[in-house]
């Protein structure tokens, strides 16, 4: 009896070993498992139906926030061209002229221009040179082109006085998706910072001219008038930078109907991107000049005539440019794929009585034969010497910039 039961006891034993065992084994290849599966926590199946697990982890492409930047030159309102743009029914359109150039700014982000000449409308007389006053249609034209950085800082701002300033001021004031700058109808608007926000990129725009045809303003904070306020315009762009990723500066200087970029324009172009500026667009000499990165910042000089009925070749001539602003999800901004591209002005009539059937075109698709039948003082007689000269100026100071692009 007691030999039997010890073998009982010996076999329950055994069995508890076993037992044991198993749970011990089990739970090592589970923990085996654990392990491996820790392991293996960067293997991610993006189809939870998928039979192979052998993926590997795609890291996420740093975060990145573009716009695209359209640059061109003087809205220039001789009372020829808003006459010839006049209807019958006293309406204008602007777009027979400025069409074929101008849908080219659908592609892009942020546009701007310089309005030359005051839009104080109807209501204060229309008139051209020298005291100039043109049709608000024409800003409106523009905006539903795609404008939306306006600079109304230029000689001939104070046309019609601080009344001219008022009207034109309350037009751009009413349009909802623009940053004018340049002009002030009250000191609170003389000390903002004309900002807004697009595609994530905070963008800062300011406009500054260097005269006014010896027109004195009613008030000093009427006009962004530089000389003598350097100091004052660098420390706005300072402060424009210190609030936005990007800032946008208009320049009116230059010497007028020079090719030449005078030692006042360079050293200014040095300080402001020195200051901040990340893109330096400048008019006034009615003719186009040099494009120039200055301390990595692109800087163009002047632009020319967006539209106008002068009475040279070289000042029917005008620049646009297109380019790209990226900020990095680090904050750092690069400005690349920088190119430029030329317009003429072909137009008929004679000098200066008033032109007629004026069209802004890419110079490209102006022929031989209008160029030659246009009533000017000409240097160029085809296209392509034109194109090529004009192309010499753009590129004299840095080639680095891409010419043509713009109209394809």
């Amino acid at each position: 009896m007691p030999s039997r039961r010890k073998r009982k006891l010996k076999i329950g034993n055994l069995i508890i070993v076993i037992v044991s065992l198993l749970v011990v084994c089990a739970g090592g290849f589970s923990l085996i498992h654990i392990i491996a599966n820790k392991k293996d926590k960067t293997v991610i199946r993006k189809d939870p139906g998928a039979i192979s697990t052998n993926e590997t982890v795609e890291t996420e492409e740093p975060k990145e926030n573009k716009v695209s930047l359209f640059l061109t030159g003087d809205g220039l309102l001789h009372d020829s061209v808003y006459t010839d743009a006049e209807n019958e029914d006293g309406t204008f359109d602007f777009g027979k002229q400025l069409d074929e150039v101008l849908n080219a700014v659908g592609n892009y982000d942020l546009a701007y221009y310089n309005q030359e000449t005051l839009l104080g409308g109807t209501e204060l007389g229309l008139s051209g040179y020298p005291t100039f006053n043109s049709p608000k249609e024409f800003g409106s034209y523009m905006v539903s082109k795609g404008f939306n950085l306006i600079s109304t800082a230029n000689n001939h701002c104070l046309d019609k006085g601080f009344r001219g300033v008022q009207s034109s001021r309350e037009f751009w004031n009413s349009q909802p998706n623009v940053l004018m700058s340049g002009t002030n109808s009250t000191e609170d608007e003389y000390n903002a910072i004309p900002s807004m926000e697009v595609n994530g990129i905070k963008i800062a725009f300011l406009a500054y001219c260097e005269h006014t045809n010896g027109i004195n303003p009613d008030y000093s904070w009427e006009v962004n008038y530089y000389p003598g306020h350097e100091e004052e315009m660098l420390e706005k762009v300072r402060q424009a930078k210190s609030e936005n990723d990007v800032v946008i500066v208009s320049m009116h200087w230059g010497t007028e109907y020079s090719h030449e970029v005078n030692s006042t324009q360079t050293t200014l172009a040095d300080q402001l991107t020195s200051a901040g500026a990340d893109v330096v667009v400048g008019n006034h000499p009615h003719v186009i000049q040099p494009f120039q990165w200055v301390n990595n910042k692109p800087v163009f000089y002047a632009m020319g005539n967006l539209v106008s009925t002068q009475l040279n070749q070289e000042n029917l001539v005008g620049l646009c440019a297109g380019l790209d602003i990226t900020k990095k999800e680090d904050g750092s901004i690069v400005i690349d794929n920088v190119k430029a591209d030329l317009m003429y002005t072909t137009m008929e009539g004679t000098y200066p009585a008033l032109r007629y059937h004026i069209q802004v075109h890419p110079m490209k698709n102006v022929s031989d034969e209008t160029l030659q039948a246009q009533q000017c003082n000409k240097d160029y007689t085809t296209v392509n010497e034109l194109y090529e000269a004009s192309k010499a100026i753009v590129t004299s100071l840095d080639s680095n910039i891409t010419i043509g692009g713009i109209f394809e």
